[in-house]
């Protein structure tokens, strides 16, 4: 008996060690490519100073802003890694190969996942941001554990206010649930206020989803090169050419001449402009047709079939909830993957649901930071100063972190969430989901509704020359007829 309780115990601290080794390679692996990436945004001005100690503060706040990030990518890959495993565990039950792959593993990582956002929201940024900030105590000697000492106390201080408006807020709302003890502080008003910001990542995300998804036709339009109807490329290279040339020749005669020396920088700015939109039609005519008419309308296609497969998918989620309660979002406490698969469809609807998962959070980012509230936020290559950086690492981690409690309450996936994911106070709102769930599907159709109609007239205004017309002729009250004559003119 003896030996086998340490076979067991033996088998346990093998499993936990394994465990550990995996979440720490994940970890390093992602915090890698988050350096990277900030590496690329950074502007290297603030790292290489005469003042030592602002450098080092600047390193130290870059270094907490790559956990964060890297805690954001993590956050993104939770759903995505979970639904995969058990697929993977489906199709290779037995598999010798696989064994590392279990519930413990996944549960594990979902609730680092969870003390990290939070440790990283609540205290990590706000401590590089006001490191970057302080200089240390008035009377106290310069250094960077002066700016420790008043980073840490400033922190406390906005800890105390953030918890004491919590506790108003709670005993405003509910004056029986006021607690007085230390106990029921960490117990009730934490969780309390983990429930309120990731209730506000959910509402970001419904702002910032519909509109990026309309948003992601013209971003990846931009991207490929796109077929014009009834367009001479060539006339339009040659009209570009001819105007770069005299913005050139203007220019030369302006750096030698001082009495045009005033309008030099606009008449740049403009040579640029016009510079890079010949080198785009340049760029368009050596495209072979392949690329001109097949890569863009199937690009097109299948944004247009990933935001109606998610429109769908949301209707049909409003249906289960009305008549189905297990459709509602809740926590699992024991995953037992490789039993059922997540999808009706089985792999390949779990292939699906990952598929969509990705593409709503990239819809998300890119309806962000196109949002006229968060332009500024949009980091420019080695042109983003340090609080800019802080403020994106935020907005990306309230962004990821909301991701699985967003997916799994609009329906995308069935994928129970686990540990405190599922522990928030407003999940078992039926109102509040239900609710939600429409203004989601509403807001979308909306926003794709208005996309795919505006480019159409974009197209035929641009294709009958319409948009050759002054600006005091209103192309809506053009008639019909004139329309279609001057496009079958054209066409002749």
């Amino acid at each position: 008996m003896e030996v086998d309780d340490v076979s067991v115990r033996e088998q346990l601290f093998h499993n936990r060690v394994r465990e550990t080794f995996i979440c720490v390679l994940l970890f390093t692996c992602l915090y890698i490519l988050s350096y990277l990436i900030l590496t690329h945004f950074k502007k290297n001005a603030d790292y290489v100073t005469d003042d030592i100690e602002d450098a080092t503060a600047n390193k130290i706040a870059l270094w907490l802003c790559t956990f964060t990030l890297s805690v954001a990518v993590c956050a993104v890959l939770l759903l995505p890694i979970s639904i995969l495993s058990n697929e993977v565990l489906l199709i290779f039950p037995h598999s010798y190969y696989m064994q590392w792959l279990n519930g413990s593993l996944i549960h594990g990582l979902w609730n680092l996942v969870f003390l990290f956002s939070n440790l990283s929201l609540v205290f990590l940024m706000p401590f590089a941001y006001f490191f970057t900030e302080s200089e240390g105590f008035v009377g106290c000697k310069k250094g960077v554990m002066a700016r420790v000492y008043e980073t840490a106390v400033v922190l406390l201080l906005l800890t105390l206010l953030v918890l004491g408006m919590v506790w108003v807020f709670v005993a405003l709302l509910n004056n029986h649930s006021a607690r007085e003890s230390l106990y029921d502080m960490w117990e009730y008003y934490l969780p309390y206020l983990y429930s309120a910001i990731s209730l506000c990542g959910v509402l970001l995300l419904l702002l910032c989803t519909p509109f990026g998804l309309s948003r992601m036709f013209s971003v990846t339009g931009s991207l490929l090169v796109k077929p014009r109807l009834l367009e001479n490329v060539e006339v339009e290279m040659n009209c570009a050419a001819f105007e770069e040339a005299s913005l050139s020749r203007t220019l030369n005669r302006g750096s030698t001449a001082c009495w045009v020396s005033v309008n030099v920088e606009p008449l740049r700015t403009q040579f640029l402009s016009v510079q890079a939109k010949r080198i785009a039609l340049e760029m368009r005519r050596r495209a072979s047709p392949w690329q001109r008419n097949l890569f863009y309308p199937l690009a097109m296609l299948l944004l247009l079939a990933l935001t109606v497969a998610c429109v769908l998918m949301v209707c049909f989620h409003v249906l289960e909830l009305l008549f189905d309660e297990t459709a509602m979002p809740s926590g699992m406490g024991d995953p037992r993957l490789g039993t059922a698969s997540f999808s009706m469809f089985g792999s390949l609807g779990a292939a699906v649901q990952v598929v969509l998962i990705l593409y709503l959070m990239v819809s998300s980012v890119v309806g962000f930071y196109s949002s006229p509230l968060f332009t500024s936020l949009l980091p420019r290559s080695r042109d983003t100063n340090l609080t800019q950086i802080i403020g994106n690492c935020v907005s990306l981690l309230v962004l990821s972190s909301a991701l699985p409690v967003f997916s799994r309450t609009l329906g995308i996936t069935r994928f129970d969430l686990l540990g405190d994911f599922g522990r928030y106070n407003w999940l078992g709102n039926f109102h509040i989901v239900f609710l939600y769930n429409i203004l989601f599907a509403g807001l979308t159709s909306a926003c794709l509704i208005n996309t795919l109609t505006w480019a159409v007239q974009k197209e035929l205004i641009r294709a009958f020359g319409l948009h050759k017309l002054p600006l005091t002729v209103s192309r809506t009250t053009i008639p019909l007829k004139l329309l279609l004559a001057n496009g079958l003119s054209k066409i002749q």
